[in-house]
């Protein structure tokens, strides 16, 4: 087992549509090393979702308790809902295993603020806004409205791709797949060569 100061984080952030979501589930299926850090939201959950494996879905009043109380890491209002990363649940997980952050731009600049060493963040992106615009509409859960706000939303995401250590542009998906997966391996073998001679030292 990895001692806690070995295990590492890894955010994944895009505009909505280029494929984060699977892409952080398919590492957790393929490591069993890695665990998806389960966001909180406002948001009501979508005929597919399960409480507590997708999202932890709260009322907006315990979620702003939870942000009175100083409980997060990070949180953001994203098309009038909250989301938000509860300390304690990542901070129960690293003692464990690495884990895995599928959060958007806002929340990556809050949590770059408490977390530093170990920590990854790369930034997924599609180089045809038609495509991405077909995949919203693919999505059964999106209404022509959400579809709207979240493609209304793409030009001021990518805006902030200077804040992630890597940029990868996901053409196709077992490819890009592939190079998130070699990035982090890499890293994580870093980190952990970094993390013994520290102590040597």
């Amino acid at each position: 087992m990895n001692s806690s100061e070995d295990n590492i984080m890894v955010i994944l952030s895009s505009p909505s549509g280029v494929g984060k979501t699977t892409i952080t589930k398919k590492l957790q299926q393929k490591y069993n090393n890695f665990k998806i850090s389960v966001s909180h939201t406002t948001r009501p959950p979508r005929s597919n979702e399960v409480d507590g494996v997708d999202y932890n879905f709260v009322s907006k009043k315990k979620f702003e308790q939870l942000i009175k109380n100083n409980e997060f890491y990070e949180f953001a209002k994203i098309f009038d809902n909250y989301y938000g990363t509860v300390k304690k649940n990542v901070d129960d997980i690293l003692k464990e295993k690495d884990v895995i952050f599928d959060i958007d731009w806002q929340g990556t600049k809050q949590f770059s603020k408490f977390k530093k060493k170990n920590l990854i963040k790369l930034y997924l992106i599609t180089d045809n806004k038609n495509e991405l615009k077909k995949r919203l509409l693919n999505r059964n859960q999106n209404t022509k409205e959400e579809v709207k706000k979240r493609f209304n939303s793409f030009d001021e995401d990518v805006k902030h791709w200077n804040d992630y250590d890597y940029i990868i542009i996901n053409k196709n998906l077992e490819l890009c797949f592939k190079q998130i997966e070699n990035i982090i391996l890499n890293f994580k073998k870093k980190s952990q060569l970094f993390s013994k001679t520290s102590v040597i030292l």
